[in-house]
């Protein structure tokens, strides 16, 4: 099976930048649609977005400017990440749109503090 695997988090502080990784496979990108989610609580994640799609609920609490890319053929899809507040602190993770997805990878830990 398909594991996700997720890179780039780190600590920065506020207005740095982030670009996340995530590499999965290209069969994933051929029949499903890939996104980022940040990890909420439990089994809660919230969709931050897809290429082409950052959603605006996300966005305005999030804060900051994000930009979803991918490589269909390499199996990646990343997150840029720019001007960050605070409150974009959190787990971020890729997965697959509903209701398509796989079994949710480690993740990777963004925190954004002065």
């Amino acid at each position: 099976q398909v594991k996700l695997v997720e890179s780039g988090g780190g600590f920065v502080p506020p207005g740095g930048s982030l670009r996340l990784s995530c590499t999965a496979s290209p069969e994933l990108f051929r029949t499903t649609t890939m996104a980022w989610f940040r990890h909420i609580s439990d089994d809660s994640y919230e969709l931050v977005g897809s290429k082409g799609k950052i959603m605006f609920n996300t966005i305005n609490s999030i804060k900051g400017r994000f930009t979803v890319m991918e490589s269909p053929e390499l199996g990646r899809i990343w997150l840029q990440m720019d001007d960050l507040t605070p409150a974009a602190t959190g787990r971020y993770h890729c997965n697959a749109l509903p209701p398509h997805q796989l079994p949710w990878g480690p993740g990777t830990q963004v925190t954004v503090a002065s």
